[in-house]
């Protein structure tokens, strides 16, 4: 069972001068704070300046490996991070660095099908609750077995993108080929198997590569492999346990689970690695050949299950908005921090052209809730203020329970945010389902309050009808 790290395992080696130099007034807060994972071991500077503390310096760094190390490639700027897991459950803290989704291109696409193909992945994005989704990554696969076909397609990728790059072969001429013009890109080099590992490592040490391990059925395979590749030097690595599908999808999904188990569970260095699924796999699957649209809805099911399965990346090869989209929103949900709501920061918020007239309206922080609303309010074109409260990131209903959002809170947040500066009239309008705040709000302020509509769609027809200034 992997141990459980203290801070005062980790107090113990850090130099207790207690100098600040991190941010954090005491060595012990700061050890607390680098076992929560807020605080990176380099902002202990004399750790790192000082000679006698090199061999401390040395066991932290050991005690603090995560048990799925990160993984890096793609150019400087835009690098794709992968694995750096901690837990086994979200729950338990949370999951560092978003799963990757990498679109495949292939050696023998037609010129103007390619451009298209890299400039869709490249501009795609979706704004979601404030934050915009987007592609991650190119995976190059040879499907013509040419050296010098799959060396072109790696030319024309690095002029048309700077996307970080998977290259997907298990010829090793081919590799080399797309290195030797891309080795700047620090691509992650796509496979060693038991057949070419000893061929593949020396690649990987040789443009200083990131590789996949891979050993699709069979996990004991997967980790002697992964052990080659250690004696070899190596140790940014991810694993390939094999996607399957059909008869095939419970072994894919127990394999995923067992390989982060042993990180997470059992402090398995050999399984401690990032893990990368094929979900376009099913386009060659006999079941789906010939059935686009089936294997367009297979392949995006599969995505997703791969991604709530450990999956630090996945390749995928239909580009269909309705297959990324649920899939980035999963992503960005499962990836959140549980503890901490997803919220936006407190204030007063202007929308259209608001004067001295113009309504005001109360919201609370919670990021869904807030960008709902605002929504609503663009979409009707209206001229208001919008206050918006700290309630620690939690919903208008959900906060008023908790006692998050009381007519205390908008008090003070109407007198922090100046609003009577804003406003001649002495009006606000509070949200549906914070009704049971008019009567104190009132007694609190002065102003008059109007009980809004409980849901944010409804607000224009609510100001049309009793906004009267």
């Amino acid at each position: 069972m992997a141990k459980k790290i203290s801070p005062m395992d980790i107090y113990k080696l850090l130099p207790r001068l207690n100098c600040g130099k991190c941010g954090i007034s005491t060595c012990l807060g700061f050890a607390a704070k680098l076992v929560e994972r807020t605080a990176k071991l380099e902002e202990c500077r004399p750790l790192f300046e000082e000679e006698k503390y090199r061999d401390s310096l040395a066991q932290l760094r050991e005690i603090l490996r995560p048990p799925v190390i990160e993984v890096r490639f793609g150019p400087p700027g835009r690098e794709a991070v992968v694995g750096g897991k901690l837990v086994l459950h979200r729950h338990e803290l949370r999951y560092m660095n978003p799963t990757i989704l990498a679109i495949d291109v292939w050696d023998d696409i037609g010129e103007a099908e390619l451009e298209s193909r890299v400039r869709f992945i490249e501009n795609f994005k979706y704004t979601y609750i404030g934050r915009e989704l987007k592609l991650n990554a190119l995976a190059l696969r040879c499907r013509s077995g040419d050296p010098s076909r799959f060396q072109d397609l790696a030319s024309k990728i690095s002029k048309l993108t700077d996307l970080p790059i998977v290259l997907c072969s298990l010829d090793p001429e081919v590799l080399e080929a797309a290195l030797l013009r891309i080795r700047d890109r620090r691509p992650l080099i796509y496979a060693a198997t038991e057949g070419n590992w000893r061929d593949i490592a020396e690649l990987a040490k040789m443009y200083r590569c990131p590789v996949v391990a891979s050993a699709p059925g069979d996990l004991s395979k997967l980790r002697g492999l992964v052990k080659a590749l250690n004696s070899e030097g190596l140790d940014d690595i991810v694993l390939d346990p094999g996607t399957f599908i059909g008869d095939g999808l419970a072994y894919t999904v127990n394999s995923f689970t067992i390989l982060r188990w042993l990180a997470c569970r059992q402090g398995d260095r050999l399984s401690g690695y990032p893990i990368l699924a094929i979900p376009a796999v099913v386009w060659v699957d006999e079941e789906f050949k010939d059935k686009p649209e089936e294997a367009k809805w297979m392949e995006a099911v599969l995505t997703a299950m791969m991604i709530t399965r450990y999956a630090d990346i996945v390749i995928i090869h239909g580009v269909d908005v309705w297959q990324l989209l649920p899939n980035l929103i999963l992503r960005e949900n499962l990836y959140t921090d549980p503890v901490k709501p997803v919220s936006v920061e407190p204030g007063l918020r202007e929308f259209g052209s608001p004067n001295d007239k113009s309504p005001l309206l109360v919201t609370t922080n919670f990021a869904l809730t807030y960008f709902t609303v605002a929504s609503d309010i663009e979409s009707a074109r209206l001229n208001c203020y919008l206050l918006v409260v700290d309630t620690e990131g939690l919903s208008v209903e959900s906060s008023v329970a908790g006692r998050k959002l009381t007519a205390e809170k908008i008090a003070s947040a109407m007198k922090e945010y100046r609003v009577s500066e804003k406003v001649s009239h002495r009006k606000i309008i509070i949200p549906g389902l914070a009704a049971r705040l008019k009567g104190e709000l009132e007694d609190l302020t002065g102003w008059e309050v109007l009980v809004g509509p409980r849901d944010s769609s409804d607000i224009p027809a609510f100001l049309a009808k009793y906004w009267k200034i």
